[in-house]
């Protein structure tokens, strides 16, 4: 009876060793903090590569790269920890006890549940391998390859119901060569044996070599978030005090506009005169010469600069002639130690913390290239994004950015078409505007200008809108006018409201911001900012 006894519980703790391997973790320790790392030998890159992520080798060298969201760390004592945490996480895999055995052939199309993978020999990844978490987002999967891993072009690692790449290992006993245009989830770790990767690939995790060269050629790395990553908020936001009203502002300049520009926010400079806007396009005050608000404005922007000025950097960007051009950039403190031109994309990632904090500062000068972009992801803020600059600011037109600009010392030149969520200011420098649309994310109480303000008797909606658009009025007000114009001031809609509610048609009207006003009795009652997505 007690032998029975004892072969059923051994049974049972058999049967227990697949979930326990399920849901075991690997320890990476500071080697999770490195998109690309090798303890011994060198990382190169060629073409555009955007990395997100620290890179370095231990013993070798890290060249090629442009502008790395991370840290660059070669022979140093960050590198030094690094090894000897890969050694670590590499026992670990190669340790744990196997639950599944494949044949060396993964992808065209099946799908794996979470467990230990052993792989006798040489492996080769096509088309598509789904991992299926069966809706645990805790469960593992460790893939123990004895020999080379390859992958064929556009193979696809696809994680479903609830898998994550940071719970994916890939362990490799030889050289891990990914072919072109390939997607990749996990960390990989190649033993004493090289890691390439080609243009177009995407890996979501690591590439880390215990010995051997790293080498890549246009592709994007990002190590992945979750599995007790560290939630990224930025530094803290500076006390914007009276500037949070402004949206455009010198402290010491003439402040200049021409052509049809658009505001939502003050308007105003504490040494000179403020020219050239009409009261009906700005929602907030326009100060025309100095006054106690352009005063206090003054003084509480050299405040906020001095701040941002200080703050601790996070991330240097070593190449800020070449930034832009899709670089990823997540809340941190970012640094360019020379004069900055921002040329294409930028993207802006705040991996779902609405309140993520992203600082940019430029010692030099800030220029853009035509249609150049911010673009705004993963619950990332325009009123969290601050850029300090040392120099002149010069955005070209039809760019559309996003976050509160700071020119100290230098003029800011704002063209046509231009689109700024935010603020654009200066500590002592002209500002000139032309044809622009300039918006803060918070509107102060206007005063002392006769301007259209919010009429709680209008309505209209939705906003964003789409094909419709609705207009709401009481029954009270006369027969009314609705205006829609495009940045560049031209009017692009215009309809009778003689009914209390009414709805017009908006499919015409491609993606883009609009501005409105509803005029009765050659009055403008109400205006304001509406945004079309098609």
């Amino acid at each position: 009876m007690r032998t029975k006894l004892l072969k059923t519980l051994s049974a049972g703790m058999l049967l227990l060793i697949p979930a326990i391997n399920f849901g075991q973790s690997i320890t990476l320790g500071t080697a999770a903090n490195f998109a690309l790392f090798t303890t011994s030998g060198a990382i190169v890159n060629s073409g555009i590569t955007h990395v997100t992520g620290n890179v370095g080798a231990n013993s070798g060298s890290s060249t090629g790269f442009g502008n790395v969201n991370g840290q660059m760390h070669d022979q140093d004592l960050v590198s030094a920890q690094a090894s000897a945490d890969l050694l670590i996480a590499y026992n670990q895999l190669n340790s744990a006890v196997p639950t599944f055995f494949l044949a060396p052939l993964l992808g065209n199309g099946d799908t794996l549940t979470p467990g230990v993978y052993a792989v006798s020999g040489a492996t080769v990844l096509n088309l598509n391998l789904y991992l299926n978490a069966q809706g645990n987002p805790n469960s593992v999967f460790i893939f123990q390859i004895a020999g080379s891993l390859s992958a064929n072009a556009n193979t696809k690692i696809k994680l479903i119901n609830n898998a994550k790449a940071c719970n994916v290992y890939w362990k490799a006993e030889g050289l891990v060569s990914i072919a072109a245009a390939c997607t990749m989830k996990g960390t990989i770790i190649a033993n004493n044996a090289a890691i390439e990767m080609n243009t177009n690939d995407t890996l979501e995790g690591r590439a880390l070599t215990t010995a051997g060269a790293v080498t890549v050629d246009g592709v994007v790395v990002y190590t992945p978030i979750g599995c007790g990553s560290p939630t990224l908020t930025g530094p803290a936001a500076p006390d914007l005090a009276s500037t949070e009203c402004y949206a455009i502002f010198s402290s010491d300049g003439a402040v200049t506009n021409a052509g049809v520009s658009y505001a939502t926010g003050d308007i105003g400079t504490n040494v000179g005169l403020t020219t050239g806007f009409t009261a009906l396009n700005v929602t907030g005050n326009i100060h025309p010469i100095p006054d106690g608000s352009t005063a206090a404005c003054a003084s509480d922007l050299l405040n906020v600069y001095n701040y941002l000025n200080t703050l601790p950097t996070d991330i240097e960007l070593l190449y800020p002639a070449q930034f832009g051009a899709d670089l990823v950039l997540t809340p941190h403190t970012y640094l360019m130690n020379a004069a900055c031109v921002f040329t294409d994309t930028l993207y802006l990632d705040a991996q779902g913390n609405t309140n993520a904090i992203f600082v940019i500062k430029i010692n030099g000068a800030l220029s853009t290239s035509t249609y150049a972009k911010v673009k705004l992801i993963n619950g990332a803020q325009a009123n969290n994004v601050y850029w300090k600059v040392d120099g002149a600011i010069d955005i070209s037109d039809y760019s559309v950015l996003s976050g509160t600009f700071i020119a100290n010392n230098g003029a800011v030149d704002v063209s046509t078409g231009v689109v700024i969520n935010g603020r654009i200011m200066s500590t002592t420098g002209t500002v000139t505007t032309e044809a622009v649309t300039v918006t803060v994310q918070t509107i102060c109480t206007p005063t002392g200008i006769n301007e259209p303000k919010a009429n709680s008797a209008l309505a209209v909606y939705p906003n964003p809108f789409s094909t419709s658009l609705t207009v709401k009025m009481d029954d009270k007000l006369s027969i009314s006018e609705l205006q829609i114009f495009n940045v560049l001031g031209d009017v692009v809609m215009d309809r009778v409201l003689s009914e209390q509610t009414t709805t017009v048609s908006t499919s015409n009207l491609p993606s883009g911001v609009y501005f409105y006003k509803v005029i009765a009795e050659n009055k403008v009652i109400q205006s304001g900012k509406l945004i079309s997505q098609q």
